[in-house]
């Protein structure tokens, strides 16, 4: 039997990050805007990246503010890796310093078979360069600043361990890739106690899954058959990036329903 998951559902957590200062890439809609609401309901400041919408973006730092902490929204391109320095250290120059970093932009093309005469390789290698080459930009800008005992923790996809169905080569690929480089940046930031994991998130009910054409038809491929909600994924982020969490690195941990199992 289907159950719906809302915030008010979840165990509420007390201020385990407060005064921590947290970059949420992506975060102007969908699962982006969960995570950032979460980390700052534990008391962090929250900065976001969007890509086009200023006002949607502005909404969010508004809602934040309004939890009583201080909130950010920088415009970038995830696609030029040039970007990623530039927005770190405006976040330094805004907040002073930088604890968490969460990896969420991304885009997901689906529905193109290798072989296909229809392949649209333009949007495919813009893919690569948004889930890949960009969010390595962002680690590797981060890991130069980020405080001793941060915290790096990236949304990878439940497609990594297991791609249920055709056209989605290319996308399953750029999420494996960062899962490995996670897991190596683990190994090199491990003196430093930075941890460096990955969320495996399975499908949820988002503008980016409509626009990739993943539908309820998958459920019949789920252990429990349901979106996930948004809220389920950021209580994972959020208990990545506390105290908690500390020997917890170049892991990957799968939230999606049973997808894989």
């Amino acid at each position: 039997m289907s159950t719906t998951i809302t915030p008010s559902s979840l165990p509420k957590l007390a201020n385990k990050l407060q005064g921590k200062v947290a970059l949420v890439t992506g975060a102007s809609r969908g699962l982006g805007v969960a995570l950032a609401q979460a980390l700052a309901d534990q008391g962090a400041n929250v900065a976001i990246t969007y890509a086009a919408s200023a006002a949607k973006a502005d909404a969010v730092v508004a809602s934040l503010r309004e939890k009583g902490v201080k909130a950010l929204a920088i415009q970038t391109d995830q696609a030029d890796a040039t970007q990623a320095e530039p927005v770190i250290q405006k976040v330094l120059k805004e907040f002073g310093s930088l604890d968490i970093l969460v990896n969420n932009a991304a885009v997901a093309v689906q529905g193109q078979p290798v072989g296909s005469p229809d392949r649209d390789y333009t949007a495919l290698d813009r893919m690569w360069d948004i889930n890949v080459h960009g969010v390595v930009a962002y680690i590797r800008a981060a890991a130069k600043v980020l405080s001793d005992g941060g915290r790096i923790i990236t949304i990878g996809s439940a497609i990594t361990a297991r791609v249920g169905f055709a056209g989605a080569a290319d996308y399953a690929a750029t999420k494996s890739a960062i899962t490995g480089y996670s897991k190596g940046v683990a190994r090199d930031l491990g003196s430093r106690n930075i941890t460096v994991n990955v969320i495996q998130a399975g499908l949820m009910d988002t503008d980016m899954a409509a626009e990739a054409g993943v539908a309820a038809s998958l459920f019949p491929s789920l252990a429990i058959q349901r979106f996930g909600a948004l809220e389920e994924v950021a209580a994972v982020a959020t208990f990545l990036a506390s105290p908690e969490s500390a020997y917890i690195t170049g892991a990957e941990i799968s939230v999606e329903g049973g997808y894989g199992a």
